[in-house]
């Protein structure tokens, strides 16, 4: 029997579909799914423990070939009861006020509209997982900027998120080592991109220009029950001109 073919996944994505047609094309070829986390993706290709990863942009491209997938769209995650919850969509500008659970550098955006970074009052905060951080949040300590796919895999009944646009998303692709010769790579590539299997073979394009997940409606934008949440008691934080609250 062949080797299986080593195949990555990072937190967030769902490879399943196309592991699935995998199995109907090529039931004698065994596959191996992996979930990696983004801090130790391009380490495991380039050390041979994988033959194809899906990766969190941005990597570090020396010695790999990648294929652009999709981006996803980013979201900001707060208590149930934050007021931030009273909108069904919200601008990175509307967050100057709080206290991001996260390292700055991870969102530029944020970091040049906060108040605790322009006031140099901004404390720390020590290092945490992301269900950590999402616990965290959820205790109204702080919020969170993370890809859509993030907060529905850490989704809890006392945090709710909400699109947030002034962000970049954060993209998805695939990649593999420049000198993987084995065929399976090709294979695995043109299932991802949706060749059948009486396609002809194309060369792989890495420069692809990726696409983006279109943004999630209104009605979508809560983890659980979305639109239940209500805020503190006492006067409400007025959003900026214009902004829309949800339906509550």
């Amino acid at each position: 029997m062949a080797e299986p073919f080593r195949v990555g996944f990072v937190p967030g994505v769902s490879p399943g579909k196309w592991l699935g047609k995998w199995e109907e094309r090529l039931p004698d070829s065994p596959l191996a799914p992996r979930l990696v986390e983004v801090e130790e993706q391009r380490e495991l290709l380039t050390g041979g423990e994988l033959d194809v990863c899906f990766v969190r942009l941005p990597l570090e491209r020396e010695g790999l070939h990648l294929i652009p997938l999709y981006t996803e769209a980013p979201v900001v995650v707060a208590a149930k009861d934050h007021p931030l919850t009273a909108f069904d969509e919200l601008d990175v500008a509307d967050l100057a006020g709080e206290h991001l659970l996260q390292d700055p550098a991870t969102c530029p955006a944020w970091a040049a509209v906060a108040d605790e970074v322009r006031d140099g009052t901004r404390v720390e905060t020590p290092p945490m997982t992301l269900e950590q951080a999402v616990e965290v949040a959820a205790s109204g300590a702080g919020v969170l900027i993370v890809p859509m796919s993030l907060a529905r895999l850490h989704q809890r009944k006392d945090v709710r998120y909400r699109p947030l646009t002034g962000v970049e998303g954060s993209g998805i692709g695939l990649a593999w080592l420049v000198d993987n010769e084995d065929p399976r790579v090709e294979t695995f590539i043109g299932i991802v991109r949706g060749r059948t299997e009486r396609s002809s073979r194309q060369p792989v394009d890495d420069g692809a220009r990726p696409r983006e997940e279109p943004r999630p409606s209104a009605a979508r934008g809560g983890v659980a029950q979305p639109g239940r949440g209500r805020g503190r008691s006492g006067p409400r934080r007025q959003g900026p001109p214009g902004r829309r609250r949800g339906g509550r």
